[in-house]
């Protein structure tokens, strides 16, 4: 491997080389008005080209995009993105008009020449405080949506999202709504989070392998890692924060929509019907929409293993499923 890619680094050298001749070459050739016109004609083909690749991939490339955020905070996310998006994208075809129509109208022909300045400080006053207007604007936002996920009032459910390799474990605080100590010190045997059970808050504490939370009310997660760097990521809700060995992280967010309704939603239906048809093509059993729970760092060989499902329901349900967990004072002894 190393071989091929220093026999990569030489072929690239040697390509270099070769182009930098050619150009010097070039230098005493003179292009004749024929060449101009024909170079201003292929600029704005080219220009159709990719007007036409830009609007096929936005309108092609829709469907691998997420659905609505089914959380409250995930729609400034959603805001931010589309608002960046539209600033780019207008910015992006009006460029893109000018370098090459500009390329075509001012192409070299007898006794034409380009409009020439040589400095305007009004032009770059403009260029200078527009985008410094705009970014200070956006970056306000985004503090304001950040602070919204980062602190969260006490009444929220407070949930404690475990990671190593290759699986998520969770916690709920309990009838206290505040979690025990927990520490890898304590791992031992069915105490696989490392709870320390002399704490007298871990006793109300609840473990669970899948998370479910009430639509409409505030959830904090709070997350460990035992290992390595893992990355808690909930997509749907447009959540997402680094487990970091020896501390603890956390976000919030309430979410807006139960399972059974983001089932029901119009692109979540597409995207299901889409799947389900490559799934049936490969003789797989059809997919069913779940929020999940992913690892979104490279954290290992399994590290695609890491899934939690997430199951949003009615606050009545939620509690009435809380209500039938089994404490950690029940389980460990």
């Amino acid at each position: 491997m190393l071989a091929l890619f220093y026999i990569f680094i030489a072929v690239a050298i040697g390509v270099s080389f070769w182009q930098i001749t050619r150009i010097m070459d070039f230098r005493s050739v003179i292009a004749t008005d024929k060449d101009n016109e024909t170079q201003g004609k292929l600029a704005i083909g080219f220009l159709a080209f990719l007007y036409a690749m830009m609007i096929y991939c936005l309108i092609a490339m829709n469907v691998i995009m997420l659905p609505e955020s089914a959380s409250i905070e995930g729609e400034h996310d959603d805001n931010l993105f589309d608002i960046t998006f539209w600033l780019i994208g207008i910015v992006q075809f009006a460029m893109q008009f000018l370098i090459f129509f500009f390329t075509y109208k001012y192409r070299g022909k007898k006794g034409q020449k380009a409009l020439f300045y040589a400095d305007s400080h009004k032009l770059e006053l403009i260029w200078t405080v527009i985008p410094a207007v705009t970014i200070v604007i956006l970056i306000g936002y985004g503090l304001w949506a950040w602070n919204n996920i980062m602190y969260v009032e006490d009444e929220a459910v407070t949930i404690e999202v475990y990671s190593r390799q290759f699986d998520w474990q969770a916690r709920y605080a309990g009838a206290d709504n505040e979690l025990g100590l927990g520490n890898v010190n304590f791992i031992k045997g069915i105490n696989s989070m490392g709870v320390d059970m002399s704490d007298p808050k871990s006793q109300d504490d609840i473990k669970v392998t899948e998370l479910v939370l009430p639509k409409g009310k505030k959830v904090l997660f709070k997350f460990r890692s035992q290992d390595v760097l893992h990355s808690a990521y909930m997509p749907h809700f447009r959540a997402q924060m680094n487990c970091v060995p020896g501390m603890v992280t956390q976000f919030g967010f309430t979410p807006k929509y139960t399972t059974a309704e983001m089932r029901e939603n119009a692109e979540v239906i597409a995207k299901t019907d889409g799947i389900n048809k490559i799934r049936k093509a490969k003789g797989e059993d059809p997919y069913e929409f779940d929020y999940l729970l992913l690892c979104n760092k490279i954290c290992g060989a399994s590290h695609y293993n890491m899934q939690m499902k997430i199951t949003v329901v009615e606050p009545a349900e939620y509690e009435k499923w809380l209500s039938e967990q089994k404490t950690l004072a029940q389980v460990i002894k």
